[in-house]
């Protein structure tokens, strides 16, 4: 039986708000990734999916519910998970190899040990030779993948990825898209992916979880993707399974998003 890798279980998230009230984000949200499972979460905007993000990883503790991680409850940082955010996280002042080995110095290797590493992991991502350049000098597409080595270096059992690659071209976004699924297929973590592209989310992933709209925002449909791996991310979208279950899908998120622009309106 698979194990699970992240359950979070009936997480409620309440904020003040700025008249003295509390805004509740999140209501009764209930996850649960298995080991080397690729899950997204797809909602309207505003409907807590980098809340659920957050408290995945960590950084932010829910007003009620529970996480647990392969079994054990968290408490503080998830320090199986590792995060890639949607901006940049690189150290300008530090090169692509010296960002990529950061972690691993902070952690006590040599700096001997984590630069290998971190040429290794260059290489990996198809970064070899681009090693002593700082981030300035580096395309968006060349940044992300000093992104995924920074955070892959670590080993970490589950990814958390907080649409990462939102701000790329279309044409370097499908790129970075297949690098994703080609590292992910050598060893399997467990994803969290959030997007608020459909196609992304059908494209990449082995489940979608569609999130309601805010206040109140929790998962109200789960959609398995049985389309078969490897997968061409550009090639995947144009046969039929794929468009069946895009609108399969769609006819879910858009009462959602309808419900979200009539708030907003009213």
């Amino acid at each position: 039986m698979t194990q699970t890798a992240l359950r979070l279980d009936e997480i409620a998230c309440t904020f003040p708000a700025r008249d003295g009230s509390a805004y509740c984000a999140v209501a009764d949200a209930s996850l649960a990734v298995a080991e080397g499972e690729f899950v997204s979460l797809v909602g309207p905007t505003g409907c807590g999916k980098s809340t659920l993000l957050n408290v995945a990883a960590g950084l932010l503790a829910p007003s009620a519910g529970s996480v647990e991680v392969f079994g054990a409850a968290l408490s503080g940082l998830n320090d199986q998970a590792g995060y890639l955010f949607q901006s940049d996280a690189l150290f300008p002042w530090r090169t692509a190899r010296e960002n990529v080995m950061l972690g691993l110095e902070l952690r006590g290797r040599s700096r001997r040990q984590a630069g290998d590493q971190a040429d290794a992991w260059l290489a990996r991502v198809r970064l070899a030779g681009h090693g002593d350049k700082y981030p300035h000098e580096l395309s968006g597409g060349m940044r992300k993948r000093v992104a995924l080595a920074q955070t892959l270096i670590l080993d970490p059992k589950i990814l958390l990825m907080d649409e990462p690659f939102s701000a790329l071209d279309v044409q370097t976004r499908s790129l970075m898209e297949n690098e994703l699924l080609e590292l992910w297929l050598q060893d399997r973590k467990s994803v969290v992916f959030v997007t608020h592209d459909l196609e992304e989310a059908i494209s990449l992933s082995d489940r979608v979880v569609v999130l309601s709209a805010g206040p109140a925002s929790h998962p109200v449909g789960e959609f398995p993707i049985n389309l078969s791996r490897p997968r061409d991310v550009s090639e995947v979208r144009l046969i039929p399974a794929f468009l069946e279950l895009h609108r399969t899908i769609w006819d879910a998120l858009k009462v959602e998003v309808h419900k979200t622009h009539e708030r907003e309106n009213a």
